[in-house]
Formats: structure tokens, C-alpha cells, sequence
């Protein structure tokens, strides 16, 4: 008699099928948010929670002609400073977490970006998610799964998770999937999602994630 595969064999057999494709569809990790600087990596990252990263994009290239280092950041006129990214949603809460940060990387950081999840979820405005993009696009170091709206929504969109949550999402995501493999997750996905399967409902059934588990599309996860 055959014995019946769990759910967790089955996400996990799924979710290897789905990294597959990710690996060879978006083989290098890299973020699309413009930078020149560390800090200003983490700048771009802090302002692009709940933003897309073009409008974060059009609005650092204006900024970041006039900010460069944590020095810059730590001086930065509060009302200016939010006056100078307001058409970032949050803006002001966003400000207020990137002069903090800027602030709390020079007095207890020497001026440079921490390495570990530990020390970046210290800054204002840096969680789970942030301190994972920061470390894998900055510094290859890939501890984590960075779970954003992307991410979130296909993980629900196949059925590999139960939370809601994006923290805990990254937790279960981090159970299926091999550490070797964490670093395609969130880039592939965003990637996947911003450029062959958006967010509102459509026809998908021949897409190349769907193809693999074709009960995909038709699930339309809120994000």
C-alpha cells in the first residue's frame, strides 16, 4: 500500500521545482534599486517598503546627488529631508528611520553598514526582511529569505505556507527550501512577479511557475 505523501513533502517537493526554475531564469541576485554607496543601498531598501522600486528609483536619483554617506544622512533637516522624498508612501516615518539609522551607524558602527541580521535589525525602520536584502545584495551573505509582497503572494499562490505573516512566511520558506538555495527566492520571485505574472488576476496557466502546479491559477492571494 502507498503510503500518502504529507503536506510538507509535497510543498517541499514543490517548492525545489519552483527554485529550479528560479535558478535558471534569474541565475545572478541583484537588486534593482539604483545606489552608489552602502548607505544609500540601505536607504533605498528602507524607502522601498510598500513602494515600487521605479518611483524609489526616480526619487534617489535626485536624492542621492545630494546624499552619499551616513554623515550626509545624519545631517539632513528633517522637514527637507521628507519634503525631498513625500512622494514615497510613509515619507515622513521613513525620514524620521533613515536619519535615525544614519545616525545610530556612525555612533556605533564606525560609518559602515552592519553585517549581521542581529546588528541591522538595531537601525530604525530595518526588519527581517530589510537586514535579508541588505546582506545578500550588499555583501553575498545570504542567512535568510527576504519576504516583500512578491514573495508573500506566491508563496500562497502555490501553497507553501500558512502564514500571513512576512516574517513567519520567511521562516517556513526557510524549512522548505535548502540553505545553498536561499539567495534566488526573493529576487527571482520579484522578478517573476513584476515582469511574467502580476499581481491582478489573469490568465497564468501557461506560465512557467504555473506550469508546474497548475492549481496556481486560479488562486489569487491578497497581498
Amino acid at each position: 500500500m502507498m503510503q500518502k505523501i504529507s503536506k510538507y513533502e509535497e510543498r517541499k517537493k514543490r517548492a525545489r521545482k519552483i527554485v529550479s526554475y528560479l535558478k535558471k531564469a534569474y541565475p545572478t541576485q541583484k537588486s534593482e534599486l539604483l545606489y552608489r554607496t552602502h548607505f544609500q543601498f540601505a536607504v533605498a531598501v528602507i524607502l522601498s517598503a510598500q513602494c515600487t522600486d521605479k518611483v524609489v528609483n526616480k526619487v534617489t536619483r535626485v536624492l542621492f546627488k545630494k546624499y552619499k554617506t551616513p554623515h550626509d544622512f545624519a545631517k539632513a533637516i528633517p522637514r527637507v529631508f521628507e519634503r525631498e522624498i513625500s512622494s514615497i508612501p510613509f515619507f515622513r516615518n521613513k525620514a524620521r528611520h533613515i536619519i535615525g539609522s544614519a545616525k545610530k551607524v556612525i555612533t556605533e558602527y564606525d560609518g559602515r553598514v552592519p553585517k549581521t541580521e542581529k546588528e541591522l535589525v538595531t537601525l530604525p525602520g530595518v526588519g527581517y526582511k530589510t537586514a535579508h536584502v541588505i546582506l545578500g545584495d550588499l555583501f553575498g551573505i545570504w542567512q535568510g529569505i527576504p519576504t516583500d509582497t512578491h514573495v508573500k503572494r506566491f508563496a500562497r499562490k502555490f501553497d507553501l505556507v500558512d502564514s500571513t505573516d512576512l516574517t513567519k512566511i520567511s521562516k517556513e520558506l526557510e524549512t522548505l527550501i535548502p540553505e545553498r538555495d536561499w539567495r534566488y527566492v526573493n529576487n527571482g520571485l520579484v522578478l517573476y512577479g513584476r515582469y511574467v505574472c502580476k499581481a491582478r488576476a489573469h490568465d497564468c496557466s501557461f506560465h512557467p511557475l504555473t506550469k508546474i502546479w497548475p492549481i496556481a491559477g486560479s488562486r489569487w492571494p491578497k497581498t
